[in-house]
């Protein structure tokens, strides 16, 4: 399924130095057909290869297995025959709360393909978090494992809607089907049920990092709004011998969207691993299966750089291209992803309702350092005002994308709605653009530069002062392995400029060190930037998809002041 018109796919590496962006945008045309579905897409189609391999998986405990397209597909009709006969109808949301392991793919692919709602959630969440978008959007059914059950029965009484529940991997509780029983029952051919483009497939909260959680309901053909993205910011995946591994959580859309579906749809391996992120198992894992297409977190890129900082010398490594997105990458990781790994960072961005939007692809058009990058082929993005005006290069505004491409064509990439929240889904347009909530400014060749989200900028005496900057300073100190700044109530200047800083381990906290970090950035950025008080800490709190939650840490600036004031 294409969704391009133009040959420059095949030529990348004659394209590395130039700057093709135009000629590779005006080519572009969407090619969405009315029917459409990602279990086809994605699986069914490559099935019909006995030997084609989809997914290599191993644990932290060293189990691996191997699954070729034909395994998937077959797993997959068992369940969607074993959820049918438990009365899932089409429309019906199915959680799915499972980590990177075969039977999550294999779940994804029997919703699709029997015209289910898939939801996927992070077994991370506690049983607050699981109740709350498990009644919201009134789910029917929930896949589990040993990780996520607990949590899930604690609350299972609260959930009127939830009927049943399968236990995957060794996830035993009374009342709960065992994945191997219930799907060795189920037949083995399954009719996939025929799908539009439009149909809902695909449920997936926000972090909630500003708010309490929205769920943005996705089409079927949000997949192909993915696809020019995915493919540039992978410098033209998929080429021979490529395989794909992402530490991202298969339950957001950085793991799902950006890693697991479209390697599939391209037919591709991809490697799933099930354990926690460790920056030297990272670097394991991608010499033992030959990784040559990766998505890090600048977070996870941090760890590495700090833990490995010449991996070349240690590993044997065929990565060919690293896509990051979810924080600014900075310039110290950038320049030390291109020495130390050889390998140029595409950083992208998006979000969880219009993912993919905006990004680098270094082969077709230099990437920035810094930089956000430039709209993928395929959307209209720019950087609008309160009144829904796009402003000029310069001007920091809100990333918003148009529903239209240039030739007045739907752009693919957006959600269908918040679930049960029209005032949302309302709110975050103005006109045809779509708001994203995160603030950049745009320079005179049209790449976007990150200035923080709407809510994470503050004024310090009359300056106007985004996060982003500053914590790429700080993380150029080589006592600090990562940073979060905030504002910190001040009655004569509004507010002051705050740093909570985790430490490279083997470092001590001082006042010695404060002030020398504080005087380090002093002299690299604006006199009314550098942090007037710091705070060292031992690990910042984090979205589950590896986001700095900067909320909790001003909510605690807010409250120590008014206890300071009681």
């Amino acid at each position: 399924m294409l969704v391009r018109k133009n040959d420059t796919t095949g030529r990348g590496e004659k394209g590395m130095g130039q700057d093709r962006y135009r000629e590779i945008c005006d080519a572009f045309r969407w090619q969405v057909p009315p029917r459409f579905n990602m279990a086809w897409e994605c699986c069914g189609r490559w099935a019909r290869e006995r030997h084609r391999f989809a997914l290599y998986y191993e644990d932290d405990a060293g189990t691996t297995a191997a699954y070729t397209y034909w395994d998937l597909q077959q797993q997959a009709n068992r369940l969607s025959n074993a959820l049918a006969a438990l009365g899932v109808k089409r429309g019906d949301r199915v959680a799915i709360i499972l980590p990177q392991r075969p039977e999550t793919a294999i779940a994804h692919i029997a919703c699709y393909q029997m015209g289910a709602v898939a939801m996927p959630l992070s077994i991370l969440f506690g049983p607050d978090a699981l109740e709350y978008r498990l009644a919201n959007s009134e789910t029917v059914a929930a896949l589990v494992d040993e990780a996520s059950l607990p949590n899930l029965i604690a609350i299972r009484d609260r959930l009127p809607f939830l009927k049943h529940v399968i236990g995957v991997g060794s996830a035993r509780e009374t009342g709960v089907y065992a994945w191997d029983k219930l799907l060795d029952k189920a037949a083995r051919h399954f009719n996939r049920v025929d799908t539009a483009a439009e149909d809902p497939a695909l449920l997936i909260y926000t972090s909630g990092t500003t708010g309490p959680p929205k769920g943005a309901l996705k089409p079927q053909r949000v997949l192909l709004g993915n696809l020019p993205g995915f493919q540039h910011s992978q410098d033209l995946f998929p080429r021979g011998g490529d395989l794909f591994w992402s530490p991202a959580d298969w339950a957001w859309t950085g793991g799902l969207m950006d890693a697991l579906l479209p390697t599939l749809y391209y037919g591709y391996p991809i490697l799933g691993y099930r354990g926690r992120f460790d920056p030297e198992k990272a670097f394991y894992l991608m010499q033992k299966y030959a990784v040559t297409n990766t998505f890090l977190f600048p977070t996870a890129l941090k760890m590495m750089m700090k833990s490995v900082p010449t991996p070349r010398d240690k590993y044997d490594l065929a990565l060919r291209s690293i896509m990051s997105a979810g924080e600014a990458v900075g310039a110290t990781v950038f320049a030390w992803s291109r020495d130390a790994l050889g390998v140029t960072i595409n950083e992208m961005f998006g979000q969880t309702e219009i993912n993919y939007i905006v990004g680098n692809s270094h082969t077709l058009w230099p990437a920035r350092p810094g930089s956000m990058g430039r709209p993928y082929p395929g959307h209209r993005v720019a950087v609008i005002d309160d009144d829904g005006k796009p402003l000029p290069p310069g001007e920091i505004g809100d990333v918003s994308v148009n529903r239209y491409w240039r030739d007045g064509e739907k752009d693919a990439v957006f959600f269908l709605e918040y679930w049960k929240n029209p005032d949302a889904t309302k709110g975050k347009y103005s006109g045809d653009w779509c708001r994203t909530g995160d603030l950049a400014k745009v320079d005179a060749d049209g790449y976007f530069w990150y200035q923080g989200r709407a809510d994470d900028v503050f004024k310090s005496a009359g300056y106007r002062i985004g996060p982003s900057e500053i914590e790429n300073c700080l993380l150029k100190h080589p006592a600090v392995a990562n940073a979060a700044v905030v504002p910190s109530p001040d009655a004569e200047r509004g507010n002051l400029v705050k740093a909570f800083i985790v430490l490279t381990p083997g470092v001590t906290p001082s006042k010695d060190l404060e002030v020398e970090i504080q005087e380090h950035v002093r002299g690299k950025l604006a006199p009314y930037e550098y942090p007037k008080k710091i705070e060292f800490i031992d690990a910042l709190p984090m979205t589950t998809t590896g986001k700095v939650q900067r909320r909790i840490l001003r909510l605690r600036e807010e409250e120590r002041k008014i206890e300071r004031s009681a």
